[in-house]
């Protein structure tokens, strides 16, 4: 089972928009797919109860902090079948919990909004990631993600500039797109959307999916909802 990890302590960066849009290409890929839903507001489980019967399946998983009645070691079933793994990180985290979610990760992706704002609050957990010692000791890839870029600033050089400081990579740019509100209030993700609506969406996620299965994909990814390719051993 592969695990990726949709993380940044700053709220609004797109994580819930990468998970469910990551999971989503595996389920019309015909992996087995589950969502680890750490979030409170349990926005991704929210979206899998959206989900039509005849797109492919994907689990869900609660990891929320357990309320009165409920056992969160119940809600935090996986399915052994699991092939990809996807949790979906709370904002504001720190301290065990995020020790925790690392010990559980083999990937992990941080999506940031391209501001000064959101730069200076991602450059701050990522050091504190860093830190932990935990990505060196399982030897945990770490890629960032431009999220929301704004079509006439494709590039922002702030950003590039605090990557390169870290040496770490930017893996992918999501332009601000409708078609990723539309699936996350349809239930659906653009990977099982008609292609001719959403090719440009797809071909930014392509790197994305490439850099978490370190596989390079055999056709587009917008081709994946007419074709069902398996992948990640399924």
């Amino acid at each position: 089972m592969n695990t990726t990890l949709v993380i940044n302590r700053k709220g609004g960066a797109g994580k819930t928009t990468v998970s469910i849009n990551l999971a989503s290409y595996f389920a019309a890929a015909n992996v087995v797919t589950t969502i680890m839903d750490y979030d409170p507001q349990g926005s991704s489980l929210h979206w899998l109860k959206l989900r039509n019967p005849p797109l492919g399946r994907i689990h869900g998983s609660n990891a929320a902090p357990e309320k009165f009645g409920q056992l969160r070691s119940f809600g935090m079933y996986v399915p052994a079948e699991t092939k990809q793994l996807i949790i979906d990180a709370p904002g504001g985290v720190s301290g065990v919990l995020l020790q925790e979610l690392l010990c559980r990760a083999n990937c992990v992706l941080i999506p940031v909004t391209p501001s000064s704002i959101d730069i200076h609050a991602t450059a701050h957990f990522i050091k504190d990631v860093l830190l932990t010692g935990i990505v060196r000791t399982r030897n945990i890839r770490i890629g960032v993600i431009a999220n929301r870029v704004r079509r006439s600033m494709p590039v922002y050089q702030p950003l590039e500039r605090f990557l390169k400081a870290l040496n770490l990579n930017l893996i992918g740019r999501l332009l601000d797109s409708d078609a990723f509100v539309r699936a996350a209030e349809t239930g659906t993700g653009i990977f099982e959307m008609e292609p001719a609506l959403v090719g440009a969406e797809c071909r930014q996620f392509t790197p994305i999916v490439e850099w978490v299965t370190g596989e390079k994909l055999e056709v587009p990814a917008a081709n994946v909802y007419p074709f069902n390719l398996r992948l990640g051993g399924a």
